[in-house]
């Protein structure tokens, strides 16, 4: 199932051209950063975003985060990668 977990890489640095171009085929602002689509425990998937230190969510990633619940996933903001093991561990046990 792990094989399954994947990165959107929406967090980089690009030019305004790549920038433009991501965009024009369907990038959105504020999309967590990991995505696991595997159902578990009532939720058809889970949705990470991953902070450092005293990292807070913007407008855009609460907005997404509240969304994807409201629409039936898991989504949790994590600080670290122990932490991230931790929640997506729980969530495949269906804790």
């Amino acid at each position: 199932e792990l094989a399954m977990l994947f990165a959107i890489p929406n967090a980089a640095k690009r030019s305004y051209a790549v920038a433009t171009y991501m965009k024009a085929e369907g990038m959105k602002s504020g999309l967590p950063d990991i995505c696991l689509p595997i159902a578990r425990g009532g939720y058809h998937g889970l949705f990470i975003e991953m902070k450092h230190g005293r990292g807070k969510t913007s407008e855009h990633q609460a907005a997404w985060l509240e969304a994807l619940f409201r629409q039936g996933y898991a989504a949790h903001v994590v600080y670290g990668f122990d932490q991230a093991v931790s929640i997506i561990t729980s969530y495949l046990k269906g804790a």
